[in-house]
């Protein structure tokens, strides 16, 4: 079974995205293949076809938002049938058998697991290739159901931007009369808002820009504090059990540890590598508050949440495009001109 496929790949470090022809591999016995329908943009794209965390394998196809619907199983595969809605986020495949594995929590696979895309394959050592194309060949183990009657555009965020933040909401038991603030308002920050108001939580942004608080109302945020206004921070101290943060570039963590109400948690979601400056100790220690980090989550966990959003009607705001213009969202995702996700829609490579 030789399959063709059409899709927009980086050939190059900082070169555009350009049409690329690639072969997917033959389904194995417990492979689903996808026809895609919508691909979300990731900021992460961005990050690898760049080279900017030194991994880069090109050509590289981006994408690991995906929502399509099944077109052939393979013969030992017993969750899906041709016709079936489905999804793939950012790892289709891992270990099975460490720790992690065993408790569900794929994303912390202890011999890593195989990204969607800008990896290889742990079987037959092939690159993976991701959503910015027409079809994608997943072990079922690794494909989630998509609710009936969402908004499959919405939806396809969901696959990273959702679970990013709901597993951070479930680790931490949020639930009615918590209180969770989340810091930045862009494709994680909005989901975490409209995630953590759904589960009853009482929710703050924290924010740099005075013109958001509309918007953050209207997501589901009771509150919006401007981070840059010592007299704000001060009147937060000690509320919250959960502080989310999604920003993606070095940032002071310190203005937000005194918010944390005693035994409080700040998750860092959105920026991977060092901070500066230092991380001051003294109100951790005083209050028994903790900064920790989080990244999506287990099949079993990204399946909840898609349920929950379907059972919620909760989907990501997102601006749909063709695939021709890729290149022109990135350089405007660049500049946070977006509110909240890109999405593709995959019929434009028809």
């Amino acid at each position: 079974m030789v399959m063709n496929v059409k899709g927009y790949a980086a050939l190059a470090v900082k070169e555009d995205l350009v049409p690329h022809s690639f072969v997917r591999r033959d389904p194995r016995e417990d492979d689903v293949v996808i026809d895609i329908l919508y691909s979300g943009v990731c900021h992460s794209d961005i990050h690898n076809a760049y080279n900017d965390w030194g991994s880069a394998k090109y050509p590289m196809v981006p994408g690991h938002e995906i929502i399509g619907r099944v077109v052939h199983v393979g013969k030992s595969v017993t969750k899906f049938a041709v016709g079936d809605l489905a999804g793939v986020g950012c790892m289709v495949d891992s270990c099975q058998h460490c720790s992690a594995c065993k408790q569900g929590l794929e994303q912390y696979c202890e011999e890593g697991n195989t990204l969607t895309y800008n990896d290889i394959d742990r079987h037959d050592g092939l690159p993976t290739f991701g959503g910015y194309s027409d079809k994608i060949v997943v072990t079922e183990k690794f494909v989630v159901k998509v609710p009936e009657g969402i908004d499959l555009r919405g939806a396809a965020p969901l696959l990273c931007a959702g679970i990013t933040t709901w597993s951070p909401l479930r680790h931490w038991q949020v639930g009615e009369g918590s209180k969770v603030a989340v810091v930045g308002l862009g494709g994680l920050g909005h989901m975490a808002i409209k995630l953590a108001n759904a589960l009853g939580a009482e929710v703050t942004l924290f924010t740099r820009s005075p013109g958001k608080e509309a918007d953050a109302r209207r997501l589901g945020a009771s509150h919006v504090v401007l981070s840059t206004d010592p007299e704000q921070m001060k009147a937060a101290a000690n509320q919250f059990d959960l502080i989310i943060d999604t920003v993606p570039y070095v940032h002071d963590l310190n203005p937000y540890i005194p918010t944390l109400a005693l035994s409080g948690t700040l998750v860092l979601v959105g920026y991977l590598g060092a901070l500066d400056p230092f991380l001051n100790t003294v109100p951790l220690i005083l209050g028994r508050k903790s900064v920790a980090g989080s990244v999506i989550g287990g099949i079993a966990e990204t399946q909840e949440m898609l349920d929950f959003c379907g059972q919620h009607g909760i989907t990501a705001d997102v601006e749909v495009i063709n695939i021709q213009d890729i290149n022109n969202a990135w350089q405007r995702m660049l500049k946070s001109d977006v509110k909240y996700r890109f999405v593709i829609d995959i019929a434009s490579l028809k």
